[in-house]
Order: C-alpha cells, then structure tokens, then sequence
C-alpha cells in the first residue's frame, strides 16, 4: 500500500445530502419524483450523466442545450449549499487516518467526479491536505470509467495495483477495480459488495485495517 484515494462526497463530509437535495429539487420542477433509493443511482457519477438518469426517470428529452441550462441550475443551488458549509461537518474519524496514512509515509490523493471538489476543500480548510487533487474538471469520463484513479495514481508516481480506493459508491468501487487497484466501501454491502471490505464509516477505518487488504 504505498496511496489511498479517497473520494469526497459522502465519504470525508455529507455533501452528498447536498446534491440529493438540489436534484430533487431539480427533479419535481420537471415532474420527477427522485427517491433516496434512485439518488443511489447518481452517486459517483458527473453531473451530465446524473441528469441523463433523471430525465430517463421521467422519460423526458431535451436538447443538448436545455440540459446544459439544467445541470447549470442545479449547480447553482447545490454551489449555494456548499458555500454555507464549515469545517464542522468533516466526519468524525477523517483526520486520525489522514494523520497514520501520513505518518507510515504512504501517499494520500482525493479523486472526486464532482467539478465543485476545490471550493468544498476551501470551505473545509482541507485544500492542502492532500498530494494530489483530482477533480470533476480535469477528467473526460465519469466513473465507473477508471480515468479519475488512474490519473490520481500517476500525478503520485505510483501503480495502480499499489493503491486502495475509499469510495460510497457503486460506481466509484467498479472504477477502482477497472483501475486494479483495492476498493473500500463506505456504505451498505447491497450497494458496494464488490469492494474488498466494507464499512459504515469512515470512523471504522485505519491504517493497519487498510494495510491488510
């Protein structure tokens, strides 16, 4: 284990609750209902391709630009959730394994599909935490397509069969074995039953316990 890459949303912080929130909202003003169970469907993925899954809900066809006029709106309102969040809502149990991860000289990086990963990271006073920052904003396919591992383990210098992936989503677990490398889950076993190992937080997670996969 010489890197772990960690995904954002919904594994350091609850942003995701944030996103459910402004694509609901999304959702009902074009006549979709937007469960919590169809949100799953969502995680891990861009915000053109979350749109794509909505609109599909709803059997609903749009031109390319009134779905870039969509996706836009969304953002807004989840960009103005974001702005209000503090250092506070970090989950418990972030900073302990940040800390051993450094301490055992093993490299950290944040991928993440999201393309507002940098102002969340401002927000949470976290932008220089990591070695490398992998963003929404500078990968071409979303995952379950491996690109955001892949790049994330370049830009370290190490190989992917040399990193373990801490993902909450069915996705992101699928990107992480596409990119050969390990793959925790945050979450339920229904959902992430894929990865080598799941847990209910990240509070239950440390160095020795990744070490071991």
């Amino acid at each position: 284990m010489k890197a772990v890459i960690f995904d954002l949303d919904g594994v350091l912080v609850d942003t995701a609750k944030y996103h459910y929130l402004a694509w609901k909202k999304l959702a009902a003003e074009l006549g979709v209902n937007l469960t919590e169970k169809e949100n799953e469907r969502l995680k891990g993925v861009s915000r053109m391709d979350s749109l794509k899954i909505i609109l599909s809900l709803g059997g609903l066809t749009f031109s390319e630009a009134e779905m870039n006029r969509l996706a836009d709106r969304k953002n807004s309102w989840f960009v103005e959730y974001i702005d209000q969040m503090k250092p506070e809502e970090i989950f418990d149990g972030v900073f302990p394994l940040l800390n051993a991860l450094r301490e055992a000289g093993v490299s950290i990086a944040l991928a993440s599909s999201s393309k507002n990963a940098a102002a969340v990271l401002k927000n949470l006073l976290l932008e220089n935490t990591f070695d490398t920052v992998v963003d929404g904003t500078m990968i071409k396919e979303s995952k379950p397509d491996p690109e955001i591992f892949l790049k994330a383990a370049d830009n370290l210098g190490v190989a992917p069969n040399e990193c373990i992936v801490v993902e909450d989503a069915e996705a992101g677990v699928e990107a992480a074995r596409r990119a050969g490398m390990k793959a925790v889950g945050i979450g339920h076993t229904e959902q992430l039953g894929e990865a080598e190992l799941v847990v209910d937080h990240i509070s239950k997670l440390s160095y020795n316990r990744l070490k071991s996969l």
